[in-house]
């Protein structure tokens, strides 16, 4: 059931993502959050969303600027070792507090209360169309790949960061966006690097199947949502998904998921 669930979630956010502007990540690491603790669960949306990037790079990779590449990918993998360093420190804090409600326990960890409140924070910025309104260009590359690098390692949450960047880095559309898939795909192979102990805690091999039906039926949503309607966003979708995502944050920092 598990993998039903999952799978299924992958595909209709893999086609979401082409209606909202969310990135898969976004989405999918609260899903995966309601069936593993939070830093299995962006362990697990990592190697989601790195399948997928591996695949889109076979598709669009030629066309990657290489020097926008230079400059906002190395720093970008720099600091993705340190926000995915900062996790595996975080989960070990001891639980903030512990309350019951409806005859259940909950506790409020810091793991959870900061990812909560940077879900939040992205789902906010997401909806308010922050790419158009902070100054970025070339020379603020570096700086655009430190943080979303940072907060790709630590919370797999890096598309609005780096699109900001790169939006108005100069790039064609091609170049666009096959730089982001590739500067995507190297920030998650390095943070899936710093995960990979806690890979062998939570017992991966026993989600392989998981894990394969999730990354296919990404692909297969991807598919189905760029023939559905290419390069349009509908904005009622998009507060929807935003307004979900507020929910989950909500109650992730609240310990009841």
């Amino acid at each position: 059931m598990e993998i039903f669930i999952i799978s299924l979630v992958t595909f209709l956010t893999a086609i979401l993502t082409f209606f909202s502007g969310f990135g898969l990540g976004t989405i999918l690491m609260p899903v995966f959050a309601v069936f593993f603790p939070v830093d299995i669960a962006i362990a697990l949306t990592g190697v989601v969303h790195f399948s997928n990037n591996l695949f889109k790079i076979a598709l669009v990779g030629s066309k990657t600027d290489k020097a926008v590449l230079l400059r906002f990918g190395l720093p970008a993998i720099l600091s993705s070792f340190v926000g995915a360093w900062l996790l595996l420190k975080i989960t070990v804090l001891p639980v903030i507090a512990r309350y019951e409600l409806w005859g259940r326990e909950f506790e409020i960890t810091p793991v959870k209360l900061l990812i909560a409140v940077l879900l939040l924070c992205f789902s906010i910025l997401e909806i308010t169309s922050f790419q158009g309104k902070i100054k970025t260009g070339k020379n603020q590359l570096v700086t655009g790949g430190i943080l979303s690098g940072f907060f790709g390692g630590l919370t797999g949450i890096q598309g609005a960061i780096r699109s900001a960047f790169l939006i108005k880095s100069g790039l064609s559309k091609e170049a666009y966006i096959a730089t982001g898939v590739v500067i995507a795909c190297l920030v998650d192979f390095t943070r899936l690097t710093v995960y990979a102990s806690r890979f062998t805690e939570s017992g991966l091999h026993e989600n392989i199947l998981l894990l394969v039906s999730a990354t296919l039926a990404a692909i297969i949503g991807a598919f189905t949502g760029n023939r559905l309607l290419k390069k349009i966003t509908l904005r009622f979708v998009q507060l929807v998904v935003a307004a979900m995502l507020i929910l989950v944050s909500i109650a992730l920092g609240f310990g009841i998921i």
